[in-house]
C-alpha cells in the first residue's frame, strides 16, 4: 500500500507543473492597435514570449479594451490589468519628475528623448511610480504643427485655433494661437467642421489617422515630446521567478532605445506618405523667431521647476541632467 501511494505522490509532481502551465500576464494600451505604443506593446510581448522560451505568455488590449488612458495608472495598482501603458502627461501633477521629458528643451528626435528618461529614471528612481514596477520607458517623437493654411511665421499662428492637450495646449496660448482641448477620435470632424484649424502633435498621426487629408501644410517646431511609462502590478512582478524578472529587467533599456528608433522611421515614412499622396509641404520658422520661441517658452521650464521645488525634488540637478544627457546621446548619433 506504501509503495503505491508513494507512485500516486510521484506522479502527481510530476504532472502538476506541467498541468500549471505558463504564466499568462494581461497588458493594457489605450490608442488604436495601429498606433507607435501599441506597436512597441506587440514586441515586447514577441521579445518575452522568445527570451522566457514560452514561459510566460503576454495577452494584449489595444484600443482601451481593458483600461483607458485616464484610468491606466490606477487600473493596474488595483491589479486590473498585470502591465499598463500610460502617459505622463495625462495626469498633472502625479509625476512632478518624469514629466521633465515634456518640457521644450529642444529634443530632435524620439531615440535622444527616449535614452534621456529612461537615463533620469534609472537615476532619481522617483516615489511616483513606487505603487508600481516600471519596466520601461519612451516617449513620443518631438510635436511639430500641421494646419489648413501655412504657418511660416508667428504672425500666422495669431488667434489661430489649434487642436493641442497638455503642455502643447500651453505652448499654442503663448505663442499666440488659441488651443483646442478635444480627443484625437474627435479631431479629423473638428477639423473639417473648422472647429480646429490645426494640429500640434508628432508627425506619424498624418498617415496613422490620415490627418494628411485635412491638413495639407507643416511646420517644423520640435516643440515637445509626450513621456510614457510601460508599469506591472506590483504584486505581480513579486510573484514572477527570478529568471522572468531577470528577462523583464534586462528589456527595459532595449525597449525605450527600440521604440524611439520605431518611431523616428515611422516618421519619416509617415511624412513621404503625406508629400507623395497629398502633396504635403513643410516650413520653419525665420531663425529671429525660433529664439523668440525659445524664450517665450522659459516659462513652461520655469514653472516645472518651481512645481519640482515644491515636491521636494533637486529641480536643478535633474534639468541639468536632461541636457547633458541630451548632448551625450546626439553626440552619439542618436
Amino acid at each position: 500500500m506504501f509503495r503505491v501511494l508513494l507512485s500516486f505522490f510521484l506522479v502527481l509532481a510530476w504532472i502538476l507543473p506541467g498541468q500549471a502551465g505558463p504564466i499568462k500576464l494581461s497588458y493594457a494600451n489605450f490608442p488604436p492597435a495601429s498606433t507607435f505604443p501599441c506597436v512597441q506593446m506587440e514586441r515586447y510581448k514577441q521579445e518575452v514570449e522568445k527570451r522566457t522560451k514560452g514561459k510566460v505568455i503576454i495577452e494584449t488590449y489595444p484600443g482601451s479594451t481593458l483600461l483607458g488612458a485616464k484610468n491606466m495608472f490606477r487600473g493596474v495598482i488595483a491589479g486590473q490589468a498585470d502591465i499598463g501603458c500610460l502617459v505622463m502627461s495625462y495626469q498633472p501633477g502625479v509625476f512632478p519628475l518624469t514629466t521633465v521629458a515634456e518640457l521644450p528643451v529642444g529634443f530632435k528626435s524620439a531615440k535622444v528623448a527616449s535614452l534621456v528618461l529612461w537615463d533620469i529614471f534609472q537615476k532619481y528612481q522617483p516615489q511616483e511610480f513606487a505603487k508600481v514596477k516600471v519596466l520601461t520607458m519612451f516617449t513620443s517623437a518631438p510635436s511639430n504643427l500641421m494646419t489648413k493654411s501655412p504657418v511660416k511665421g508667428l504672425s500666422d499662428l495669431k488667434g489661430m485655433t489649434v487642436r493641442a492637450s497638455g503642455a502643447a495646449g500651453k505652448i499654442v496660448e503663448i505663442l499666440g494661437g488659441s488651443p483646442v482641448a478635444l480627443p484625437m477620435s474627435e479631431t479629423p470632424e473638428a477639423i473639417q467642421k473648422g472647429v480646429a484649424k490645426g494640429l500640434l502633435t508628432s508627425f506619424e498621426v498624418l498617415k496613422d489617422l490620415n490627418f494628411a487629408a485635412y491638413l495639407p501644410y507643416g511646420t517644423q517646431t520640435d516643440f515637445q515630446v509626450y513621456p510614457f511609462a510601460v508599469v506591472m502590478n506590483k504584486d505581480k512582478w513579486e510573484s514572477l521567478p527570478a529568471d522572468v524578472k531577470k528577462v523583464l529587467e534586462d528589456l527595459g533599456r532595449e525597449q525605450a532605445l527600440w521604440t524611439g528608433k520605431y518611431m523616428d522611421e515611422h516618421i519619416k515614412e509617415a511624412l513621404d506618405y503625406a508629400r507623395s499622396k497629398y502633396n504635403f509641404q513643410i516650413f520653419t520658422l525665420p531663425a529671429e523667431e525660433q529664439k523668440m520661441v525659445q524664450d517665450k517658452l522659459q516659462v513652461l521650464i520655469e514653472s516645472w521647476k518651481q512645481r519640482a521645488k515644491d515636491k521636494g525634488l533637486p529641480a536643478e540637478q535633474i534639468l541639468e541632467d536632461v541636457y547633458k544627457l541630451k548632448a551625450k546621446y546626439e553626440a552619439m548619433g542618436y
